[in-house]
């Protein structure tokens, strides 16, 4: 089942850039960053945007949503018609997959089976390979 949105990505250029413009104009603060992204939180809720620039990460801005076993929940959503886009696959905080339900709208699901991250605003050199994401620039763009 959808928990709930987890967070919008948006590709910029420059993610410090952007990241400071959020926050003065919208009143968005830093969560975490790392991986040549950063996690913005909205004052009155823990869904959050997260600006990046990673050319792997399709640039259409996307709603992500939590669930609770990324795994799971793709093989209930099979079951129950959606189309699977790009298959589970690792992220830092646990899997991420993307669907499609019978309408054509995609979504894109996530869980933290391996955590929150913590705020690191001096950056991370670790980074995610998906070359799966390619898939769904070819499928949906």
């Amino acid at each position: 089942m959808l928990r709930k949105i987890d967070c919008i990505m948006i590709r910029v250029d420059d993610v410090e850039a952007a990241a400071a413009y959020y926050a003065r104009v919208f009143g968005l603060h830093p969560q975490w960053s790392g991986d040549d992204s950063i996690g913005l939180a909205f004052p009155e809720t823990d869904a959050e945007i997260v600006l990046h620039n990673d050319p792997d990460i399709p640039s259409v801005v996307e709603v992500h949503y939590l669930v609770d076993n990324v795994v799971d929940a793709v093989a209930y959503f099979a079951l129950h018609g959606c189309q699977v886009l790009v298959a589970p696959f690792d992220i830092t905080i646990g899997k991420c997959a993307m669907i499609s339900d019978p309408f054509g709208t995609r979504l894109c699901i996530l869980d933290l089976t391996k955590g929150l991250r913590p705020l690191n605003l001096a950056g991370s050199e670790s980074r995610n390979t998906r070359e799966e994401t390619l898939d769904v620039t070819a499928k949906g763009d």
